[in-house]
């Protein structure tokens, strides 16, 4: 092993994990005890825990973040042929989830400061098909609420909110979640809020939708062997349930972590600015909660983000790219009709930005050297 390496990895799970283990292994032996592996007491618990954290009524469980998107969007009554306005650079899943509840994904770009959905190229792309817009609070930062109900209002749209990397984040005095009709949340493990597998959950505060929800995800019955809707087998199962209840209490600590440590983040890499290298704007404070800190490599820079990506890796720093290609090129969904230079933004983020590593139990350290290890490649 080469001792000069730094060792920082992109995420690193055990900091928060560890401690905990006790508790959740008790958990799950109470589980195996009583034998209710799907949708048990936990979960039960979890879903009314999570949806009072968001500020609104319920919580539905269900198998993934994509699936959260589909089901979620099914039950407040969107329809085939539908469109559904979402933004080009979130991750594919946004856009299955449309897809497998029926609909049309009809993109939109991005603010380039933010990597935010802008919604006044949003209000080009409305049609009288439009039925909803999904708001996605990219890298843990929300969409501004405000904003996002005037044009709801101004155009007779559902808000569904994606909230797979925003647990808990807050912008002008709302929480993810809760602005919208309904909302969708990814529980992948390496969230803010991570399972030890696949999870998701809809949160609502409209019971009609709630009820509709735990029928979609089991088969669609409402009740065991009646089937009223044509639903699916997507059920968080109990076992994440008590990782999840576990965790939930720990949430908000470990959010400010990860916002303290992107301010330091901030200040460690502010004279970067003048090659040309930025991070992604924080516009909402501490109510960002960055799930990611990424920066952006302009091309004006004179420098290249697979460079500098490749170099860190030399010396053991950990990075990741969200995400290389936006969803107009990826090619399983090239029948939309998209074309290179439809999403300009998008595209120039996809090429430019870098993510850092970044996770609670980050140390100043830690963030001094990867800082530095920046400042020496850009210099050299």
């Amino acid at each position: 092993m080469d001792s000069n390496l730094l060792h920082i990895p992109f995420v690193d799970l055990s900091w928060q994990n560890e401690p905990l283990l006790a508790d959740i292994d008790k958990g799950m032996r109470d589980v195996m005890a009583r034998g209710d592996f799907i949708l048990g007491k936990e979960v039960r618990e979890f879903e009314a825990d999570f949806a009072q954290a968001c500020g609104v009524k319920y919580g539905i469980g269900v198998g993934s973040g994509t699936d959260a998107i589909a089901l979620g969007l099914r039950a407040c009554g969107i329809m085939e042929g539908d469109e559904i306005i979402v933004p080009a650079n979130t991750f594919i899943a946004t856009v299955i989830g449309v897809i497998l509840a029926g609909a049309k994904p009809v993109l939109a770009d991005c603010d380039i400061n933010t990597a935010l959905m802008d919604l006044e190229l949003a209000q080009k792309v409305v049609t009288e098909k439009t039925k909803a817009i999904i708001p996605v609070h990219l890298y843990g930062q929300m969409v501004s609420p405000q904003k996002l109900k005037e044009f709801a209002q101004n155009n007779n749209l559902i808000i569904f909110e994606d909230s797979a990397q925003a647990h808990l984040a807050q912008r002008e005095g709302k929480i993810a979640g809760s602005v919208g009709l309904a909302s969708g949340f990814s529980f992948y493990p390496s969230k803010n809020l991570g399972a030890f597998g696949n999870g998701g959950m809809v949160v609502t505060d409209n019971q009609e939708i709630a009820q509709k929800l735990r029928s979609l995800r089991n088969y669609g019955a409402p009740k065991k062997y009646y089937h009223q809707n044509f639903g699916t087998n997507s059920r968080l199962n109990t076992l994440q349930g008590v990782v999840l209840k576990v965790k939930l209490p720990y949430l908000r600590k470990w959010n400010n972590w990860r916002n303290q440590a992107g301010a330091k983040y901030n200040q460690l890499l502010k004279p970067l600015a003048e090659y040309g290298i930025t991070p992604i704007k924080n516009v909402v404070g501490e109510g960002h909660i960055y799930h990611l800190y990424v920066i952006n490599v302009k091309p004006s820079s004179f420098y290249d983000r697979n460079l500098i990506q490749d170099k860190l890796n030399e010396v053991g720093i950990q990075t990741g790219i969200h995400y290389p290609i936006p969803c107009h090129l990826q090619p399983a969904y090239g029948y939309l009709g998209y074309q290179k230079g439809d999403f300009p933004n998008a595209e120039s983020l996809c090429d430019n930005i870098l993510s850092l590593p970044m996770y609670p139990g980050i140390t100043d350290e830690q963030l001094q050297m990867v800082s530095d290890k920046i400042k020496e490649i850009v210099k050299s």
